[in-house]
């Protein structure tokens, strides 16, 4: 480490604390100036590149995803940290595959098993931006994809679609 007050080139760490976002915060002193500072290191992950529908490829984006996932938790009982934290698993899931690209569909796919597991009006929304239907049918047919279930992470309880209610009664 090179030290920014007189650019001498050896320090002793004196302080090392892991961060909340997993950082590592080390406090240093200059063997040569005595100054002290502070260095922040950080792990750099190399996430692999989303091919497009049209064979365009772009780079995995969590910013993007983010967005994505807001624009469909939107008006709905889902925390910021609940969507982040689904940011993240899809994150490291993608990490996790060690691929050097993958295709806009399975990513999709991952990301409606997500919702659907988080909540279900989002997950519809996603589903009705993500997919483009001909018709009725297809979009149920896609609501009741058993192939999802190869995506989803079943540990977590799902948010109820309505709040159960004894008072109401339902006919049919």
């Amino acid at each position: 480490m090179k030290c920014p007050y007189c650019g001498h080139k050896e320090d002793k760490v004196l302080d090392t604390r892991v961060q909340k976002d997993s950082s590592i915060r080390r406090r240093r002193e200059c063997l040569e100036c005595h100054a002290r500072y502070s260095t922040v290191e950080t792990l750099l992950f190399s996430y692999p590149m989303v091919i497009k529908k049209d064979g365009r490829r772009e780079p995995f984006s969590k910013e993007k995803l983010l967005k994505g996932i807001q624009a469909s938790c939107q008006k709905r009982p889902v925390s910021l940290a609940q969507i982040e934290n689904t940011v993240e698993k899809i994150a490291s899931w993608i990490i996790q595959r060690g691929e050097n690209e993958t295709s806009s569909r399975v990513l999709g796919k991952k990301v409606m098993a997500e919702l659907k597991q988080l909540d279900d009006v989002a997950y519809i929304r996603f589903a009705s931006v993500y997919r483009t239907f001909k018709d009725v049918q297809e979009f149920v047919e896609t609501l009741e994809d058993a192939e999802l279930i190869d995506f989803a992470d079943t540990s977590q309880e799902q948010l109820p679609l309505t709040a159960f209610n004894p008072n109401i009664k339902v006919t049919l």
